[in-house]
């Protein structure tokens, strides 16, 4: 509604939705850039949920970026191996340390956006508590269900069939095993666990809905049940594995449901328009199977940063005003994450397909050729670098 009346809203030049990673790391390097964005959190406070995330080499490039690299490289073990960097951190750790970096007053806690409107060439965000705010930029980072790629007529995303229970688990004694990755796969269900620290492990394990009875309603509120679940799955791994689930806590596990955003959504489908774009999961959800969610967040929120100072921050050769620079900038993001994304998208659920898939042919496949595929897929989404936060 290009005419609306509106009084007593109060201004932002840049208004982000949703205080996750994406959200906070954009405005963090936003902060790095000496711009300001508002960021608006549905819930009391910050959201730590999720345990932790596996960080790759383009993860940690982002990081160094925004200066909070090695403050979380202090808090985690670096996996082995040759030729990259991979570590597993608490995302607790994660999303503290980003705070701790922004200005008092980024974030506005209690802030659950209700509708999304125009007045002239600004954005009007309406909020549960009856505020109102008026922004040159909007940009969604408000996660899988996002209001703001529903308000760009992004397709929601749609569940792949699959789902992961995940878990937390500490060894009081220290770990009785490498610093590496572990992860085994075969009929129908791809179970893995990775130390964060010296004492804590991360493990996830995920499974074709079809193997959960009596359904998976029940199952997801029942952790004993989780936990019992995942064993069954397991029964046939190696004897580590069983223990990490074993010893892990009841209120350290969790469930969720597989989803991610069809890549011909992302490609054709409007993830900019005008000044207002998405980010993060709000923008390419996608299967954990190369663990690349939280990485490509930060990429995001790099290349986000820089395509924002550039329209705020430099003056323009061309006769154009504020809002053609931020249009421009946008399109520069667009144009950046959009075939990115789809190549994760399409990458993950691919792994994700050949490890967990049963059958004597697929077996014999992944054991002779495939699983060649999918770790050299792995280390390639891996290696990229999103760049600096200037151009």
């Amino acid at each position: 509604m290009n005419n609306m009346k509106v009084q007593n809203y109060e201004d932002e030049d840049i208004v982000i939705v949703g205080a996750g990673l994406a959200g906070l790391t954009t405005a963090l390097a936003l902060h790095r850039l000496g711009l300001r964005a508002l960021v608006l959190e549905s819930s009391k406070s910050l959201r730590v949920t999720g345990f932790a995330l596996t960080l790759w080499t383009n993860a940690w490039r982002a990081l160094d970026v925004v200066g909070i690299g090695d403050t979380l490289r202090q808090k985690s073990i670096k996996i082995t191996g040759k030729g990259y960097e991979s570590r597993c951190v608490r995302r607790k750790d994660l999303l503290e340390t980003i705070v701790n970096e922004l200005p008092p007053g980024t974030i506005r806690y209690s802030s659950k956006v209700l509708t999304i409107d125009e007045l002239g060439r600004f954005k009007v965000v309406h909020l549960a508590d009856g505020s109102v705010l008026k922004t040159k930029v909007l940009i969604g980072c408000d996660g899988v269900n996002s209001v703001v790629a529903r308000r760009l007529g992004l397709a929601a995303p749609v569940s792949v069939g699959r789902s992961a229970i995940r878990g937390l688990v500490d060894f009081p004694n220290g770990l009785g095993f490498e610093p590496m990755s572990h992860l085994n796969f075969g009929g129908g269900t791809r179970f893995g666990f990775r130390p964060i620290d010296d004492k804590t492990v991360y493990w996830f394990c995920t499974f074709t809905s079809s193997q959960v009875t009596p359904s998976e309603e029940e199952l997801q509120e029942n952790p004993m049940k989780m936990k019992q679940f995942v064993l069954n799955c397991i029964n046939k791994m190696p004897k580590e594995a069983q223990e990490v689930v074993e010893k892990t806590t009841l209120s350290n596990i969790s469930y969720s449901i597989l989803k991610l955003r069809l890549p011909w959504n992302v490609l054709f489908g409007n993830i900019v328009k005008q000044n207002v774009c998405v980010a993060g999961d709000a923008l390419h959800p996608m299967t954990p199977d190369i663990n690349q969610g939280g990485c490509s967040a930060l990429e995001d929120a790099i290349v986000l940063g820089r395509c924002l100072s550039d329209a705020f921050l430099k003056k323009s050769i061309e006769k154009d005003d504020e809002f053609e620079r931020i249009e421009k900038g946008l399109v520069k993001y667009g144009r950046d994450r959009r075939w990115r994304s789809v190549c994760l998208i399409s990458v993950a659920y691919c792994v994700g397909f050949i490890q967990q898939s049963k059958g004597i042919v697929m077996s014999f496949l992944r054991r002779s050729w495939l699983s060649n595929y999918t770790s050299n897929a792995l280390l390639k989404m891996a290696n990229y670098d999103c760049g600096d936060l200037v151009f």
